[in-house]
């Protein structure tokens, strides 16, 4: 078994939390703007508008918490764990708007 020396682990740490920032942060976006939207009381055109606007705020603070934290690991179970509660959610809203 190959072991990765420090140099090698350093990198790769840094490309998952750059992974983590750019493809992590996207998705817990989208999961945020979805509920957000389904949840404030505006008509329907203005709640994705001013989610969407609140979208570019939360996907910096994402981007910037992802290098913030201990490790990568930590990171990405952060970014898992909250946009699976969002789009959990969100989807719950939906169906229930549904009927």
């Amino acid at each position: 078994m190959k072991v990765l020396s420090a140099s090698a682990r350093y990198r790769w740490a840094v490309l998952s939390r750059v992974l983590a920032a750019s493809l992590g942060g996207y998705a817990l976006t989208w999961a945020a703007i979805v509920l957000l939207a389904l949840l404030w009381p505006l008509p329907r055109a203005q709640a994705v508008g001013l989610a969407t606007m609140l979208g570019f705020l939360i996907y910096a603070a994402v981007a910037m918490w992802v290098f913030a934290t201990r490790s990568a690991w930590r990171a990405w179970a952060g970014i898992v764990a909250w946009t699976a509660l969002f789009a959990a959610l969100g989807w719950w809203l939906m169906q229930g708007a549904a009927t």
